[in-house]
């Protein structure tokens, strides 16, 4: 075997490695990747004979793939590029940058904060007390509801 004949395919095989993983943006499965390549060239192909976009059923086809494969691919092709959250938006789009419109404040968290700087202290109460606090405030009984569970006055809870 000459060297050329080793050496051509080996390079076109690291260079084509290289590219496949540095180039995406977001991390992808290899498969996802490689599928990614033959639903462009075969939606290409169908483009070209139908004279129009080709439906996922067309690709499926084509590649013998079911649909779920395809739709698959197709959203692991938007892994591709990523946007980045402070790019600024088409001249168009008066919604500001993408951080702006996405994502919500939690007021859930201020909860957390609370629940967790209290459980040292719940931990040391007694366990009748306990249970009341758990009754009315994880299961959401009235104080007159949890004298009844526990036979005792609305007055005692």
């Amino acid at each position: 075997m000459e060297f050329p004949t080793f050496a051509m395919p080996t390079i076109v095989g690291e260079i084509k490695r290289f590219f496949r993983d540095t180039s995406w943006s977001v991390r992808v499965p290899r498969r996802l990747q490689e599928l990614r390549l033959d639903l462009a060239k075969a939606g290409d192909e169908l483009a070209q004979r139908l004279d129009r976009a080709p439906t996922v059923d067309e690709l499926a086809e084509r590649l013998g793939l079911d649909r779920d494969e395809v739709v698959e691919g197709m959203a692991a092709s938007n892994a591709y590029t990523a946007s980045s959250l402070d790019a600024q938006p088409e001249e168009d789009d008066s919604e500001g940058a993408l951080a702006d419109r996405i994502g919500y404040e939690d007021h859930g968290l201020e909860g957390i904060e609370y629940v967790e700087s209290l459980k040292p202290l719940i931990a040391d109460l007694a366990p009748r007390d306990r249970k009341i606090l758990s009754l009315r405030f994880v299961a959401n009984m009235t104080q007159s509801e949890i004298g009844e569970e526990l036979g005792i006055s609305q007055m005692h809870v």
